[in-house]
């Protein structure tokens, strides 16, 4: 994938009940936070440095990491 080429995934759906719109915007940020969305977001509200990537993209690994094994575990 080349760099500033559009990511296509697929779209964030909630179904809104009967007057339950604060229902569903509460699972929305919570779908959306769990996606990484939000901290995505943030991410890019600033320029990087290249060593400030590097540390993101080592501490994004050690993330993943923890995650993998906290599944293989529990």
């Amino acid at each position: 994938m080349a760099r500033g080429e559009p990511v296509l995934l697929k779209p964030l759906e909630v179904t809104v009940g009967e007057a339950k719109l604060e229902k569903a915007l509460k699972k929305l940020k919570r779908k959306m936070a769990s996606e990484g969305i939000l901290r995505e977001l943030k991410r890019r509200r600033r320029y990087a440095k290249p060593s400030e990537r590097r540390r993101r993209k080592m501490a994004d690994a050690a993330r993943r990491r923890r995650k993998r094994l906290k599944r293989m575990q529990g």
